[in-house]
């Protein structure tokens, strides 16, 4: 673990009520391609003991270069993937190294949402099966009710339930992706480069949107990005990552005001705002075709 980490009253108490997502030194270790018959396969360290704590309610920002840790930190944080060592809990029980059938709860309890939304949308359903089917997973197939108050929520009229995907906009699609994770009444959405692949008119819209439904819908939300004007948008708290581990933690107020870390005064230094990219860009709105 690194010794120049700088944190502004961000828990990493593994056990704190307070937390419904908590890591203590996490390790993920991969195993590269096996080069020689006489040597073993390399090691890759994705994760150097990350220790991380998310508050109930808590916009919590993940924010570091393309190799930086953060999309395996948030697919073991999912269940996805086990870590080579640590401890993760999700509302107080360990997932780490919990069996699939166990985790059934957390299939219902944290949904995602992915950068590209054409890319996590089945083209042969229609978009009322595809906001249907976690809750079809979940054992209640019919959930019309709910899919016609969903389309309302993020923004899209009951009639795109029964088109498809590729009928829909970039934007539109994201709208759908988001739907669809709200679908079984999550605790935590994890939302992972959500509007990278975006307009930034559009972007800002699904910004607001993202913002607006974790409002309503008392949620909490991991906001996953390498675009740090963006995190500071959205986001209460943001912990940053560099070579698999948390260099710098905090209130998002405290970070992009007085950073500690020289790699987060770099990036701040870099990072145009998002108030200065959407004044480039002229506002285009999303038609429905």
């Amino acid at each position: 673990m690194t010794d120049n980490i700088s944190t502004d009253n961000v828990s990493t108490d593994n056990v704190s009520t307070d937390n419904v997502i908590s890591a203590r030194d996490v390790v993920r270790r991969y195993r590269r391609p096996r080069r020689s018959l006489t040597r073993p396969a390399p090691a890759v360290e994705a994760l150097r003991g990350v220790d991380l704590g998310i508050a109930y309610g808590e916009r919590f920002g993940i924010v570091g270069e393309s190799g930086s840790g953060k999309s395996t930190l948030i697919r073991l944080l999912a269940g996805l993937d086990r870590p080579t060592s640590g401890s993760i809990r999700f509302a107080g029980k360990e997932i780490s190294r919990a069996s699939e059938r166990s985790l059934q709860f957390l299939r219902r309890d944290l949904q995602m949402v992915f950068q590209d939304p054409m890319g996590s949308l089945d083209p042969r359903m229609k978009v009322g099966d595809i906001i249907r089917e976690p809750l079809v997973a979940l054992g209640h197939p019919d959930a019309r009710g709910r899919v016609a108050e969903l389309l309302d929520a993020v923004g899209l009229p009951a009639a795109a339930a029964d088109r498809y995907p590729h009928q829909f906009s970039g934007g539109q699609r994201q709208r759908i992706s988001i739907a669809r994770a709200l679908s079984p009444r999550p605790k935590v959405l994890v939302a992972d480069e959500p509007v990278s692949a975006l307009d930034v008119s559009v972007r800002a819209q699904i910004l607001n949107l993202l913002m607006d439904l974790v409002d309503e819908f008392s949620l909490t939300l991991v906001f996953v990005s390498h675009d740090l004007s963006v995190v500071r948008h959205v986001c209460d708290t943001v912990a940053v990552m560099r070579g698999g581990e948390i260099v710098e933690r905090g209130s998002c107020e405290r970070v992009y005001g007085a950073p500690q870390h020289p790699y987060t005064k770099a990036l701040l230094a870099a990072a145009p705002t998002l108030e200065k990219a959407l004044a480039a860009h002229r506002p285009a709105k999303e038609s429905p075709r």
